[in-house]
């Protein structure tokens, strides 16, 4: 890579068995080509053999960087997690739990050697996707936005000039939605990978492993297609209200099933116009890049100061 790039960052994404990490051209909002450094991670480890995996990763990226021009570091991290301070919070789940109580910060910084100046911060996964997309991606320039992650799980956030607002008549507690009523249960159970695997189980008497598999019958068997309907209807109609009562211009959406749009998009508009909302839909074009970019947005000095507060209840 390049080491004559001036003012960059360093954009990592945690991942439930990875580590992904980018330099970022913090001027030109993107990643630097060649740049790209991922590592298997066995989340079950002791917090050190986690760490030095993470730090090794790290200091692969490092190499191609003259410190002095380096912000710092940002992490897009699962919580829970004291985004403010860099303590893990996470307990009782399986994934990263010998981390609890270790400042992650610190500990990143001292194993590095970074200097006092170079940064090392955190946002939770869902705002550094949604922050990304604001920052590089189809929603930039959009005042208010929404960004969900449809995949083996159910993720949102809802951002305001690039904030995340988690807080307030406009959006659920922390901008989430996944566990909000919906159907029999909660929307998580409707809007996620194992939905489609249950539900194509159900109607075609097989079995798949995921959404891809499933789409790749939807040509075949008009049953599979319904399937893929119901589950545009479906989520245009649960999202149309917090659409409209955030007033998103528009909605971004990534994670594996997004890749699926052509299935079941016609549907979800057609529940949005139904329900009165007209804000715009769109699928990112950044994937993953998305929270790598916005990780890297921590070390933006006029970002930060202004995201803390939101980062403090998350």
């Amino acid at each position: 890579m390049n080491s004559s790039f001036q003012n960059i960052a360093i954009g990592v994404d945690i991942g439930g068995s990875h580590i992904t990490a980018v330099t970022v051209d913090m001027e030109k909002h993107r990643i630097i080509s060649g740049s790209r450094v991922e590592s298997p991670v066995d989340n079950k480890a002791e917090a050190d053999e986690i760490l030095s995996v993470w730090t090794d990763t790290l200091k692969k990226v490092l190499r191609g960087i003259q410190i002095f021009n380096l912000r710092g570091i940002g992490f897009a991290m699962p919580g829970p997690f004291d985004y403010v301070r860099g303590i893990c919070l996470i307990k009782g789940v399986p994934k990263y739990e010998k981390l609890y109580g270790i400042n992650v910060a610190k500990a990143i910084s001292s194993r590095l050697g970074l200097p006092c100046d170079c940064r090392v911060r955190f946002m939770n996964d869902a705002s550094s996707f949604a922050v990304g997309e604001a920052w590089a991606g189809k929603a930039a320039g959009y005042e208010r936005m929404m960004a969900i992650t449809l995949g083996t799980g159910f993720g949102s956030a809802f951002l305001e000039n690039r904030i995340p607002v988690v807080q307030g008549e406009r959006v659920p507690e922390m901008g989430c939605v996944y566990h909000l009523p919906y159907g029999t249960g909660i929307a998580d159970d409707y809007f996620s990978t194992r939905w489609f695997t249950e539900r194509y189980n159900k109607v075609t008497g097989r079995s798949a492993e995921g959404v891809r598999e499933v789409a790749m019958m939807a040509g075949e068997d008009a049953r599979v297609l319904d399937i893929f309907k119901e589950f545009g209807t479906n989520l245009g109609s649960f999202l149309a209200p917090w659409l409209k009562r955030f007033d998103a211009g528009i909605l971004i959406m990534g994670g594996n099933i997004s890749h699926a749009w052509n299935l079941f998009g016609k549907e979800t508009e057609e529940a949005l116009r139904k329900e009165g909302c007209e804000t715009i839909t769109a699928i990112s074009e950044l994937k993953e890049d998305a929270a790598l970019l916005g990780s890297a947005c921590l070390l933006d000095e006029e970002f930060w100061k202004a995201v803390q507060p939101a980062l403090a209840l998350m």
